[in-house]
């Protein structure tokens, strides 16, 4: 705060040097000189004061004393500046007397003038605006300003349509190069509900010849907004004329990404991808590491639906531009989207194949430009997710670790990496490592409850169960609305444990208020009514949990079986054991309880007489 503080009072001590600079000018200057007026930004804050064009001479003849005009002058400097702290500490009253003095020596200062129209129109007072504001006009009839805040005031508060456009053409005819004149006309004809009229005034702004990008770019968005309706598309001939504003923003914008941005922004939500693409490419080639170009672009394919035309598009510039790496980033992303769509649909084989194809590009991407985290970060989450690759993600997250040490992020995902590769003692220890560089950061982005979740899941899998249950405490009371997931974890984590187990069913009744209807929850009430010996209970609980789940899982099978067995009820239990080992033929122990329990039955009835 103090240092933001310190660079407002220099911007402010800057600003008035270059007017004392300014009034010393004008006060030595020589009669026969002519000197330029001053302009005053609209907002005192960000910008110097225009130097005259005369030189400053510094080295004044003895003899040559200060005129009476630069008397004047000097006052008026002396009254701006006061007004100037006046309103810096909301004084309006006394900032207003103040300017007024300065236009009274020099009514000729328009954007000085707008200002204090602008304080009066706050304070209803249109009628003075009006004055002050025509006052300018007579001193310094060429300046557009004063004619633009008079439009703005007749239309808006006096409902002054007709005087309104009238002040409006004069601005536009004054300086026909300055697209906010255009605009407040456009604006007074629309709020009549002269679309047509609207739509004139800017047909002959396109007549201006103007070689200011800035100009073509407001002019085109004056366009869309009166032509681009949301509940239907622009008809042909509208498009075309759209577009040539727009390509003469381009044509005119050099390297300026902003204005390329835009022009790709109007392309991207025309649906005119063909033109959009190389734009924002050129605008990545400018800004490598713009996150929101490549956001727009793949947004932008996937919000117009177009995301095969995006793909072949992108193939076709990977193509001819092999080394450019963000093509492929762009490309990733798109059949990323694909992918996930996929999986929605249940084409599990699809997604899978389209999501090998996303990580290929982002390796790729990788391979051309390896100091790009982000790019680690999206195919490592491939690997943890989708393609279920939790090796390679932790080989990729090292090599990402070894290149930006020190990065909280890439620590948290190398921890996670490593917790699904079954590495649960060196998790928790980049847990640690990830929580600590995130605290010197003050990165709330990383550290948050999902990351005490994560860690908490990590430790129950290294044998950590106190220190598992209190990082699973931590995250749920940092985000208690959302910590259904982390009271099932802790809850099942204990009654899998035999551990606390009246807490453990709290925890899983409180998950369930959330989502009475999750699977997974349901499994874990019935477990730890289970571990409380409620076998009946438990088995209605597991079989509610079978019923509810979307596919069959065998942990849920595997508890049904261990119930009936407690109900001695050995054909069922053997029934749902059997499904289990089916759904995870790799389970040994469960083997083994099924082997174990069959080698019982048949003991037992070769143990029993033969009844004949």
């Amino acid at each position: 705060m103090r240092e933001r503080t310190k660079c407002g009072v220099v911007a402010y001590w800057r600003i008035t040097l270059a007017l004392i600079f300014l009034a010393m000018a004008n006060a030595f200057a020589d009669r026969t000189t002519t000197t330029s007026t001053a302009k005053i930004a609209r907002s005192h804050r960000g910008k110097q004061v225009a130097r005259p064009k005369d030189s400053l001479n510094f080295k004044a003849a003895p003899d040559l004393g200060l005129r009476p005009g630069g008397e004047r002058k000097a006052g008026a400097l002396a009254h701006f500046v006061e007004g100037m702290a006046f309103e810096e500490n909301g004084e309006m009253d006394r900032a207003l007397d103040a300017y007024r003095k300065v236009l009274n020596v020099d009514p000729g200062q328009s954007q000085l003038a707008a200002r204090v129209a602008g304080l009066l129109i706050q304070q209803d007072e249109f009628p003075q605006a009006i004055d002050v504001l025509k006052d300018a006009i007579k001193a310094n009839p060429n300046d557009a300003e004063p004619y633009q805040q008079l439009a703005f005031i007749y239309a808006k508060y006096l409902k002054k349509t007709d005087q309104a456009i009238d002040y409006a053409n004069r601005a536009i005819a004054l300086n026909p190069g300055d697209a906010e004149g255009y605009q407040r006309l456009v604006e007074i004809e629309i709020a009549a509900g002269q679309e047509k009229k609207a739509l004139e005034a800017l047909d002959r702004a396109t007549k201006v010849r103007s070689s200011d990008s800035t100009f073509w770019i407001h002019l085109g968005k004056l366009y869309v907004a009166i032509l681009f309706k949301s509940d239907s598309q622009p008809k042909p001939d509208e498009l075309k004329r759209t577009n040539e504003i727009f390509k003469q923003a381009a044509k005119y914008a050099g390297d300026d990404p902003t204005i390329l941005k835009d022009v790709a922004d109007y392309y991207a939500a025309s649906q005119q991808l063909k033109e959009a693409i190389p734009l924002y490419l050129r605008v990545l080639e400018l800004q490598p590491d713009d996150a929101s170009a490549q956001e727009k672009l793949a947004t932008g394919f996937i919000l117009t639906n177009q995301r095969d035309k995006a793909v072949e598009m992108l193939e076709q510039i990977i193509k001819e531009h092999p080394e450019k790496y963000q093509p492929y980033d762009l490309l990733a992303q798109v059949l990323d989207e694909q992918a996930r769509s996929l999986q929605r649909a249940n084409r599990t084989d699809e997604a899978k194949a389209k999501f090998a194809k996303v990580a290929a590009n982002y390796d790729q991407s990788l391979l051309i430009n390896p100091n790009h985290p982000g790019t680690y970060l999206h195919l490592a989450e491939l690997f943890l997710g989708p393609l279920k690759d939790a090796d390679r993600a932790v080989k990729l997250l090292a090599d990402a670790r070894r290149r930006f040490p020190g990065a909280p992020e890439i620590a948290y995902y190398l921890a996670i990496g490593q917790r699904e590769a079954k590495q649960s003692q060196q998790a928790v220890a980049t847990f640690e490592e990830a929580l600590h560089e995130a605290q010197l950061d003050q990165d709330d982005d990383v550290i948050n409850a999902k990351f005490y979740f994560n860690y908490g899941a990590a430790a129950e899998q290294a044998g950590l169960y106190d220190k598992a249950a209190d990082l699973l405490l931590k995250s749920i009371a940092l985000d208690p609305a959302n910590s259904a997931e982390a009271c099932n974890y802790l809850g099942y984590m204990w009654a899998d444990h035999n551990m606390s187990l009246d807490q453990a069913e709290t925890m899983i009744k409180r998950a369930l208020e959330s989502e009475p209807n999750n699977a997974s929850y349901l499994d874990s009430l019935g477990w730890v009514e289970f571990r409380k010996g409620k076998f009946d209970q438990a088995l209605s609980d597991l079989l509610r949990a079978a019923k509810a789940a979307e596919r069959d899982d065998p942990v849920v099978f595997e508890h049904i079986g261990d119930t009936y067995l407690k109900l001695n009820r050995i054909p069922q239990a053997v029934e749902a054991w059997q499904k289990a080992l089916t759904l995870d033929p790799k389970n040994k122990n469960l083997a083994e309880k099924l082997e174990g329990t069959k080698r019982t039955i048949s003991k037992d009835l070769a143990a029993k007489p033969n009844p004949t």
